[in-house]
């Protein structure tokens, strides 16, 4: 056997013993397309043979003469008998599989034995298939949680073999799943979770040989989060520097998340587009730092969320547009000294949010809390109010609003009058009010007594030319309808004659209408 580079797979499957104690039959199993060695036990005992033959199933196989010395290797042929008999099979295949006896001469006087060879073969081509699920660079498999994932474990094995699948995960040591027979075996999980992910493994055995070969792969169960990413901005010390935060929690793996700006595209009809992209990461939590250089209003920063579960037309965003602040008030005010007053500024656009505070005179110094100022702050309205006016708090007062964007201030010139000032004021308020009414009491009081004036001694020269003065009073309807009458001339009084006066009321409507004859 030196020399020869022979693999040889023997082992004893089944045994029957015989009455005498002696074996006369052995099963031996070769496996597919490996060389294998058959002894040959019929030989007789401290005798060199001189001939050997083999047969197969009752037939004549192959024979060697030991005599002639011919050298012989076994990669001759694929049947080769040894200098010890032993029959050399090279590359086994199914058609070797059967009973296989030995004959020498000197013949053994002794019981025969056979032998019976089986071929074996695998388990090969273990394959584990999971659908649907999406390969990862490293080999590794993700489902989607909440899907129905169907198991496959196939192999290849002669005769026959035995399938099984296991599982190790986080809460498990290692479960069997499924057990069967035959070329492969497949099991369904529905409504997958998380708790499914883990390492599952397929093993395959031969059921003659008892060669065992196995696959294993690693699970993984993905899942997007619920709700939408979060903007947040985060302003420091300096209020010309701004942090924007974007967070999306809450899903396996985590996500990545993109920060950058929109921008308004020509003839889109209003219709926002990707702009510069700023900064990108795998993470729950992306942060970006900017400053005023890089802002501007109504700009629009937009955070976007992809995960891999999601498709990439379908990706969670969120978004705010930046807006400078403007402060908003009354320009001018005017107080009475020695009295209380309350600057107003409301400041309600600004984004991110501005910080506001009060400042007084040309030289924009900072006012402070204490009992002469008071500030409130109430949303987004901030008050200043000073107590006990005085001529040295007349002045510019600044409502100075802030964020990242730019700074805008509201302007407001205060006015201290003295109460002298209000008391010469007030007077002529009076004196003008009591010659109004002083006027209308008379012209009501003429009006009213009309009629008496207008027949009084200025009339009494008209009546001596000989004039006739009607005063009509009537009905609206019967005004000018009916003629007036000539009366008759009384008798002469001072050597003139004199006629009677007709007095007719006119309506209210008409007043002083007075009728001539």
């Amino acid at each position: 056997m030196n020399g020869f580079a022979v693999a040889v797979f023997l082992q004893v499957m089944h045994q029957t013993v015989a009455a005498n104690g002696r074996s006369d039959e052995t099963t031996v199993a070769g496996t597919l397309g490996e060389n294998i060695i058959l002894p040959c036990w019929n030989t007789a005992t401290n005798v060199t043979p001189s001939f050997t033959r083999w047969m197969t199933n009752g037939q004549f196989t192959i024979e060697r003469n030991h005599s002639i010395i011919i050298p012989i290797s076994p990669s001759e042929g694929h049947l080769t008998i040894l200098y010890n008999q032993s029959l050399y099979i090279n590359r086994i295949n199914l058609s070797d599989e059967g009973t296989y006896l030995c004959d020498s001469l000197p013949h053994n006087n002794k019981t025969q034995t056979s032998l019976t060879l089986q071929i074996v073969s695998g388990p090969d081509n273990s394959i584990i298939d999971i659908q649907p699920a999406t390969p990862l660079s490293n080999g590794t498999l993700f489902v989607v949680r909440g899907s129905t994932v169907s198991f496959n474990c196939s192999s290849l094995s002669y005769p026959s073999q035995s399938l099984s699948w296991g599982f190790q995960g986080v809460a498990s040591s290692n479960d069997s799943l499924a057990v069967g027979s035959g070329s492969w075996l497949d099991f369904r999980i529905e409504d997958v979770q998380p708790t499914a992910q883990g390492n599952y493994s397929c093993r395959a055995q031969n059921s003659i040989s008892q060669k065992a070969a196995g696959s294993s792969t690693e699970l993984l169960v993905y899942y997007s989060p619920e709700r939408h990413p979060e903007c947040l901005w985060n302003t420091g010390k300096d209020p010309s520097h701004v942090q924007f935060s974007c967070s999306w929690f809450g899903g396996y793996p985590s996500p990545t998340l993109f920060w950058g700006e929109k921008h308004q595209k020509s003839g889109s009809h209003g219709k926002q587009v990707a702009g510069q992209l700023m900064e990108s990461e795998e993470t729950d939590n992306l942060v970006v730092n900017l400053n005023r250089s890089l802002l501007f209003d109504g700009q629009i920063l937009k955070c976007s969320g992809h995960h891999p579960t999601i498709s990439p037309g379908e990706d969670k965003f969120c978004s705010f547009t930046l807006k400078s602040p403007y402060p908003e008030g009354e320009p001018l005010v005017t107080v009475v000294e020695g009295t209380n007053v309350t600057l107003t500024c409301t400041e309600s656009i600004s984004l991110p949010p501005a910080l506001t505070r009060w400042q007084r005179t040309a030289q924009q110094e900072d006012v402070v809390s204490s009992p002469k100022y008071v500030l409130s702050e109430q949303g987004p309205t901030f008050t200043l109010t000073i107590v006990n006016i005085t001529k040295q708090d007349e002045g510019f007062y600044f409502c100075r609003s802030e964020n990242p964007l730019m700074v805008r201030e509201l302007e407001i010139y205060l006015t201290v009058k003295a109460t002298s000032q209000y008391t010469g004021a007030i007077i002529g308020i009076f004196l003008a009010i009591l010659i109004v009414g002083s006027g209308i009491v008379i012209a009501k009081t003429i009006y009213s007594n009309r009629d008496r004036i207008c027949l009084g001694n200025g009339f009494e020269q008209m009546g001596e030319r000989g004039d006739v003065l009607s005063l009509v009073e009537a009905d609206e309807e019967e005004v000018f309808h009916e003629a007036i009458p000539r009366l008759p001339p009384l008798p002469l009084t001072n050597g003139h004659n004199t006629t009677l006066v007709e007095i007719h009321t006119i309506p209210s409507t008409h007043p002083g209408i007075f009728l001539w004859r």
